[in-house]
């Protein structure tokens, strides 16, 4: 019986389950998202946030801690570069999951997981400004107004026969 088991075994020893998280921890963190099951990504959500808020604290210890989940000198020192910066303020929710359909085989479902400060679209909650074309108070735009003397429209006139 599985009461209060609340890990997602994923129908994987945990050897295999470990090897698996760690793999799929650098990938996201190499990558900044990844296209998995559904019951992945909620797995490694709570597997890589610790990792993420563990390296907010460029410390020897910590690195050694993040370099036993991780098992890659590249990826470590990736975290504590690049990543650990972008999300130095944030408290949490270092990931975000968009369910994205079922997959057309076995229609397991499917979902994208990514690290939330880095994605450009969204950029931190703030949403892009585009600016429009500025106008007149009295609602005309700035362009030149254009009258068909100003235009090299040519008319045809006939000569006179003769």
């Amino acid at each position: 019986m599985r009461h209060g088991d609340k890990i997602n075994n994923l129908g994987r020893t945990a050897s295999h389950r470990k090897a698996l998280m760690s793999n799929m921890a650098c990938s996201l963190i190499e990558h900044k998202r990844i296209f998995t099951t559904l019951a992945k990504a909620k797995a490694l959500r709570t597997y890589v946030e610790p990792i993420i808020n563990r390296s907010k604290d460029d410390s020897t210890h910590s690195r050694r801690t993040v370099f036993s989940s991780l098992k890659s000198k590249e990826i470590v020192a990736l975290l504590f570069k690049e990543v650990s910066v972008k999300v130095a303020e944030r408290n949490g929710g270092y990931t975000r999951i968009i369910k994205t359909g079922n997959r057309q085989g076995d229609a397991a479902e499917m979902a994208l997981i990514e690290l939330v400060d880095f994605n450009d679209i969204y950029s931190n909650g703030k949403t892009v400004k585009v600016e429009k074309a500025k106008s007149t108070r009295r609602g005309k735009s700035t362009k030149k107004d254009v009258t068909p003397a100003d235009t090299n429209e040519t008319t045809e006139q006939t000569a006179p026969e003769a």
